[in-house]
């Protein structure tokens, strides 16, 4: 059973120049002269026997710049007679909010003007000046993305892409998914990432899941050759404070071995009363380099998390409309209850990349992470409505859970870059393996005692919870998958890619074993896109991509779950003029969806494969440094998304918990010169349309606008912030997953902080 939800050669004339690398002892590399042209930047390819950067780094040109492989792919070369300029890594720090390349849509490290895909990446830079404490507030000004479905939820992350779930099966971690199934989940502490891309569209050709809405991949700080240091300690809203330090560098004279150490402890409350929100972050990261052919970085981390169950499940009158006496269910209700509305988990990831270079031409690497995660949660649930007509008593059942979940993934590939005497080719073939158990046990308590909305009364537990589940599902999937990005023309690229995927997907049930199941699946993805780079920054493309995502778990049948099968076209353009310090992107979509899951009509706690669900639309994009001192990010979306195969009240309809359009901005402006100077302040304005509340869309959620401010100021190494997220304390509804089943959204949250660097 499937628990419902309580839940990225030159062709211009290039001189001969002399690389500058950034790490001591680096060996010289030359660039030979290519054939005339207009300049491009994604054609000049590193020699593979260069000495390479580590993790994070870059190399510096006089007129060109080549970067390590750092993921793979072709280094870019400026224009002919631009400023010089480090080029970035796809898995280091952004020059202020505009990424330039990633590693995310292709595997590969493709400049984001040449890739065929929506994707838009958030940087270091942007997460510290919004002072982003969640992957959901990290994401709130991303097109294509709903952050917060579920309201202020102190356990998990939630997002929709294009319409679609993508915290389930969605969400990564430097390129290994996160596989996040019934309640037990990982969350990826903000603190210690470089970078959070996000890519929309099915991406299943390289990654072997997910459904056709996208992923979200969040990339682990790595240890850089310049040492460095940060602390940070701030606190606000709720009581919450925090403190944090991050620190690295060489560890060894001759340049070959490199270390970091990120740390970050939080504790104090949420906008629930009695709700704590605490925890406890510690990564440790080393990579070694014994010559410039050859890295191996080692990433780990633990986190401990001490919260609640915040998330109130809450009727549709008393939260977006009165109840019967004209009442509001106060945001700041426990619906369970201080003493034991627990929720604890701990988490642990270890994993390494390995990467060597034969040769000019072939790369071979391997990516790989153990992560295991225990928790455990206890609460009253008010999912049951009220249980009076005045609609004062909310009626409330007992949920516990404990889960233990264990996932091995696995990514082996070889990249190879050559011409075949008419193109270039940039070529990626590999095998991923991925290997998810877990232990899960579910129980329940009937009748828990009404709680009065008006004068909650609190005590000791007095139901005991039974066990309706108790399973220990195992899933293993093997893919082995290719992709050819080919140079038809110095602008038009083609990207080809195929994989084929087998599944062994086994449920064992230990209440009933007799009810014990599991099914063998295989199914082949596949994408096909095309780009066109003019010399003035205009890239139009189009792509077609299909997508497989299994499912764990079974129906009210006891029958393991069919794989969702999807695809989808995208057409778009990109903007990225030369030199003018902005990035914008236009994208239209077309998605469907098959073998979707929804509620069992005949009993909700169940889910069934009743549907299919065409998501199709518009978002853009527009990320900038305009110019010294001034970002600016903004985004639209707006899209239609119906039930196209389903029962009869869901046909034609909206899904629930889902907004059809959204739109953002946000700036943030440093004075650099005079009096003033290191002073900054910003701020931004979210819009979220209307959604509904339940299947026959006869309960509307309305849209509303929340605000964000920032100021800031920076003396030296010193930096002193106050941010502020609805600003207007506006009380909203994120969503509703059904009538009885709605989620307050953030209210006002200020934080303060101070960090030194050095």
């Amino acid at each position: 059973m499937r628990a419902a939800h309580p839940l990225p050669g030159a062709t211009g004339i290039v001189r001969r120049v002399t690389l500058r690398t950034l790490l001591a002892g680096a060996s010289l590399a030359v660039l030979a002269q290519a054939a005339p042209g207009p300049a491009r930047a994604q054609d000049a390819a590193p020699r593979r026997g260069a000495a390479a950067a580590p993790a994070g780094s870059s190399v510096q040109l006089e007129e060109l710049s080549v970067e390590s492989q750092g993921g793979g792919g072709p280094a870019s070369a400026v224009r002919a007679g631009a400023p010089a300029r480090a080029v970035e890594s796809p898995t280091g720090p952004i020059d202020g909010y505009v990424a330039r390349r990633s590693a995310t849509a292709t595997k590969t490290n493709t400049p984001l003007i040449e890739t065929p895909q929506s994707i838009t990446v958030v940087g270091r830079q942007q997460i510290d000046t919004q002072n982003a404490q969640t992957l959901q507030q990290a994401t709130q000004y991303v097109a294509g993305t709903y952050a917060g479905t579920f309201g202020a939820d102190s356990r998990l992350d939630y997002f929709q892409l294009r319409g679609f779930v993508a915290s389930d099966y969605g969400l990564y971690r430097d390129g290994l998914q996160l596989l996040n199934y019934g309640f037990a989940y990982y969350r990826v502490n903000t603190y210690g990432l470089e970078r959070v891309e996000v890519l929309r569209g099915p991406a299943a050709v390289l990654f072997g899941a997910g459904n056709p809405g996208g992923l979200i991949n969040q990339v682990t700080k790595r240890p850089t050759e310049t040492p460095f240091g940060s602390i940070e300690v701030g606190g606000g809203s709720f009581d919450q404070r925090y403190a944090a330090f991050d620190v690295g560098g060489p560890a060894d004279r001759e340049g070959h071995w490199f270390t970091r150490l990120t740390g970050y402890a939080r504790n104090g409350g949420t906008q629930v009363q009695g709700a704590p929100d605490d925890s406890y972050y510690i990564a440790p990261a080393f990579t070694y380099k014994p010559d410039g052919a050859t890295r191996l970085t080692i990433l780990s981390s633990f986190q401990r998390d001490n919260s609640a169950v915040t998330s109130n499940f809450l009727p549709y009158y008393g939260t977006v409309k009165p109840t019967a006496l004209g009442l509001r269910i106060p945001r700041a209700l426990n619906v369970g209850d201080a003493g034991f509305n627990t929720f604890r988990r701990d988490q642990a990831f270890i994993g390494y990349e390995f990467e060597h270079a034969f040769d000019e031409t072939w790369t071979v690497r391997q990516n790989a992470r153990y992560a295991f995660a225990e928790s455990y949660q206890n609460s009253y649930i008010g999912q049951l409505g009220y249980a009076d007509p005045q609609q004062t008593q909310l009626a409330r059942y007992l949920f516990r859970d404990h889960a233990k979940v264990a996932q091995l993934d696995v990514d082996t590939q070889a990249e190879a870059q050559f011409s075949d005497g008419f193109f270039r080719h940039h070529f990626l073939m590999g095998v991923e393996y991925r290997n998810f158990q877990i232990h899960d046990n579910q129980a329940s308590g009937f009748p828990a005692p009404n709680l009065n909305i008006l004068a909650p009364v609190y005590g000791p537990q007095t139901v005991s919870a039974s066990p309706y589940l108790i399973n220990a599902d195992s899933f293993q999937q093997v893919g082995l998958y290719f992709q050819d990005q080919i140079k038809l023309t110095p602008e038009l690229s083609l990207i080809l890619g195929g994989r084929q995927d087998f599944v062994d997907n086994r449920v064992y049930d230990r209440l009933t074993p007799a009810n014990s199941n599991g099914r063998n699946d295989s199914a082949f993805t596949y994408r096909a896109a095309a780009i066109y780079n003019f010399d003035f920054g205009l890239a139009p493309y189009v792509m077609y991509s299909t997508s497989f995502q299994p499912l764990i778990g079974t129906d009210i049948n006891s029958q393991t779950f069919k794989p969702e099968t999807g695809d989808q076209i995208e057409g778009g353009v990109k903007f990225e003029p030369p030199g003018q310090g902005y990035f914008l992107t236009f994208a239209g979509f077309d998605i469907h969806r098959n073998n979707v899951l929804t509620p069992n009509p005949a009993n909700t706690l169940f889910q069934s494969q009743l549907g299919a669900v065409r998501s199709t639309g518009f978002e853009a994009q527009l990320v900038a440094n305009l110019f010294d001192g001034l970002n600016v990010v903004g985004s639209f979306t707006v899209f239609g998304i119906n039930t196209v195969r389903g029962t009869v009240d869901q046909l034609g309809r909206v899904p629930v918990n889902t907004p059809e359009n959204l739109a953002n901005l946000f700036f943030d402006y440093t004075i650099p010169t005079g009096d003033w100077r290191g002073f900054g302040f910003g701020g931004g304005v979210r819009y979220i349309g209307r959604s509904f509340a339940d299947v026959g869309n006869t309960l509307r959620l309305p849209d509303y606008v929340l605000f964000d401010a920032q100021v800031h100021y920076d003396y030296e190494n010193w930096r002193f912030q106050v941010n502020a997220t609805n600003l207007a304390d506006r009380r909203f509804v994120s969503s509703c997953q059904a009538q009885n089943s709605c989620f307050y959204g953030d209210a006002r949250r200020v934080l303060a902080k101070i960090s030194y660097k050095w």
